[in-house]
C-alpha cells in the first residue's frame, strides 16, 4: 500500500544518461562502478542505490536518467561521475517484492493511487515529454546476495508538489 514520507535534502553522486527503453544498460550498468569509485575513496554508501527518472517521453523512447547512490556528505566528483543533492520534500511511496520488469504496473497503481487521494506531482509537462522534479526507483537488494531478481525489493518514492 502506498504512503507519503518526508525527506530532507539528501547527497549522492551520479551518472546521467539519455537513455532508450532497450539501452537502461548504459546507465543502470554503472551503479557497480560508482558503489566501486566511492569505495577507492574510502566512502561508503549512505543507502540503497537508486535510478532517478528526470525526463521522460515515451511515444519517442527517449529517457534522461541518473544512476546514483547516496552519500551521507558531499563528495567531489571526476570525469562523468558528479555530486548532487535529491530535493528534500513529501514523497509519496511504495516498495515492491519480485522482478523489477513488473514495475511498470506498480507504477500505473502509484499514480492512480495519488490521483484518488488528490495528490499532485513535482511533475510538468512540455509536449509528450514528463520533467519530474524527483523520482526515484531505489534498490534494496544487493545482487550479490540475492541473485534471483523474483526475489528483490525496490522502493519506489515520487516527490510530490
Amino acid at each position: 500500500m502506498p504512503h507519503i514520507i518526508d525527506h530532507p535534502d539528501r547527497p549522492y553522486v551520479g551518472i546521467r544518461r539519455t537513455i532508450s527503453m532497450t539501452t537502461f544498460g548504459l546507465v543502470a550498468d554503472r551503479i557497480g562502478e560508482l558503489i566501486g569509485w566511492l569505495a577507492e575513496r574510502g566512502v561508503a554508501p549512505a543507502g540503497a542505490p537508486f535510478l532517478r527518472y528526470l525526463a521522460i517521453d515515451m511515444p519517442a523512447d527517449r529517457l534522461e536518467v541518473e544512476a546514483g547512490v547516496p552519500v551521507a556528505a558531499p563528495v567531489a566528483g571526476e570525469h562523468d561521475i558528479f555530486a548532487a543533492h535529491l530535493p528534500a520534500g513529501r514523497y509519496a511511496t511504495v516498495r515492491h517484492h519480485g522482478h523489477p520488469d513488473q514495475l511498470v504496473g506498480v507504477i500505473e497503481n502509484l499514480l492512480l493511487w495519488a490521483d484518488k487521494q488528490g495528490l499532485k506531482w513535482d511533475m510538468t509537462r512540455d509536449g509528450d515529454t514528463e520533467h519530474w522534479g524527483c523520482r526515484l526507483e531505489l534498490y534494496q537488494t544487493d545482487p550479490r546476495v540475492e541473485p534471483d531478481p523474483g526475489n528483490w525489493d525496490t522502493d519506489l518514492e515520487f516527490r510530490l508538489a
